[in-house]
């Protein structure tokens, strides 16, 4: 992503900006682990590769906060995350 939002937030329902908004923050914080965690494998020195990997460890963490403040405004999100939690249970199970 890098930046770019992937949504034009002004066509975004008023009643739904805060969901979007929280889910733009994900996609940002996810995108930050892809990128920090590719840089690590690229790089042969450890101190870069342990700071970037802490970086990158910080961001999951940001999108655990972004995720919990978004299940308390989206229920359909918590309902789904619970069907996709069981589906995987039952096919690795």
């Amino acid at each position: 992503m890098l930046s770019n939002l992937p949504i034009n937030l002004s066509k975004v329902r008023k009643e739904d900006i805060d969901k979007e908004i929280l889910r733009l923050g994900m996609i940002a914080e996810l995108d930050a682990v892809s990128l920090y965690e590719q840089l690590a494998s690229m790089t042969e020195n450890k101190d870069i590769k342990k700071l970037v990997l802490d970086i990158a460890k910080e961001e999951k963490t940001h999108i655990g906060e972004f995720q919990a403040f978004l299940l308390r405004l989206d229920k359909e999100q918590v309902n789904e995350l619970s069907k996709g939690k069981k589906e995987v249970d039952e096919l690795l199970n």
